[in-house]
């Protein structure tokens, strides 16, 4: 199968995240506080491991909450370092939490400024909210319970009403508006995820099919496959990640722990096929927890360009 692709496979924009960087530093600052030669020396390990894309991911740095001459000196250090920003990330920004809800919102509404302003085409919002005590202590944070959407149609129309403003918003500016699938929230399956999206509907409301949040869980999950083919034509800005996955059929155990894209039981070579044969058109973001999880990066990024080039002629 070939198919003609919206960019060529040498340069289809496919970012680290930094979650292999933490936001608080040793010395009780925050990466906010941080100089440019400080931010230079992180995001150079970006562009070393041969990186032209980058998402600042707000669990690293909140662009949207620097002075604009701040912005403009990251945004410089990046230039120097030969790093574009397809897209920006929230991190457990719960835009239905009861207590800070609204304040994600209209964060949400500033970052959609931010990144229109430094030429992202891209955000990706969701309904998972901060870690809980027992996810912080854990080895896998997922291995433990965090925040559960109340099952209730009344908060379902708040979510729905809260992305279809941040929705309008981003298309307002060009901007495509994804929502991560995670666990335990309206975008915890694939059913409810497409349920959602038709609900907001705009069409630059898409699905950030983070199928790796899912398929790590330790319980009962719907096969990757099954959950591709209805997520496809709803694919948008895509966090890509994988794991291995064993389950026990005569105990029920389910184990899963971290994996490099083309080893764990996603096959995202099929995947990725299903995403581009329905349109596919957006920007990945590659994300992998422990061990040294850049590099993981790197080389999740080469096996996607090897699949876009195996399936594709020039546009």
């Amino acid at each position: 199968m070939t198919l003609s692709l919206t960019y060529s496979p040498e340069v289809w924009p496919i970012a680290s995240a930094m979650i292999h960087r933490r936001n608080e530093l040793a010395d009780g600052r925050t990466v906010q506080d941080q100089s440019p030669d400080e931010w230079a020396e992180a995001l150079a390990e970006v562009a070393a491991a041969g990186f032209a894309h980058l998402d600042p991911t707000d669990s690293w740095i909140r662009l949207a909450d620097l002075t604009r001459s701040r912005r403009d000196e990251f945004m410089a250090v990046c230039r120097q370092l030969g790093l574009s920003i397809p897209a920006i990330s929230t991190a457990r920004k719960n835009l239905i939490d009861a207590e800070q809800g609204a304040q994600y919102v209209e964060y949400g509404h500033r970052l959609i400024d931010t990144a229109a302003e430094i030429g992202a085409g891209a955000v990706s919002f969701g309904f998972f909210g901060l870690l809980s005590e027992a996810q912080r202590r854990a080895l896998w944070f997922w291995t433990a319970p965090g925040v559960v959407n109340p099952n209730d149609p009344v908060a379902w129309k708040t979510a729905v009403e809260r992305v279809r403003e941040l929705g309008r918003h981003a298309g307002e500016n060009g901007l495509e508006l994804a929502l991560e699938m995670y666990e335990d929230t309206y975008l915890g399956t694939a059913d409810s995820a497409v349920r959602f999206c038709q609900d907001v509907d705009l069409p630059n409301v898409r699905i950030n099919c983070d199928l790796g949040n899912l398929v790590r869980l330790h319980r009962p999950v719907e096969h990757w496959q099954s959950m591709m083919e209805k997520l496809a034509p709803f694919a948008g800005y895509w966090h890509a990640k994988n794991y291995y996955r064993m389950e026990d059929e005569t105990t029920g155990a389910v184990m899963s722990s971290p994996a490099p894209m083309e080893f764990g039981v996603i096959n995202y070579r099929e995947a990725i096929r299903m995403a581009l044969k329905a349109g596919f058109k957006s920007a990945f973001l590659l994300e992998h927890y422990g061990g040294d999880g850049l590099s993981v990066c790197a080389v999740n990024r080469d096996y996607i360009r090897r699949i876009l080039r195996a399936v594709s002629v020039t546009a």
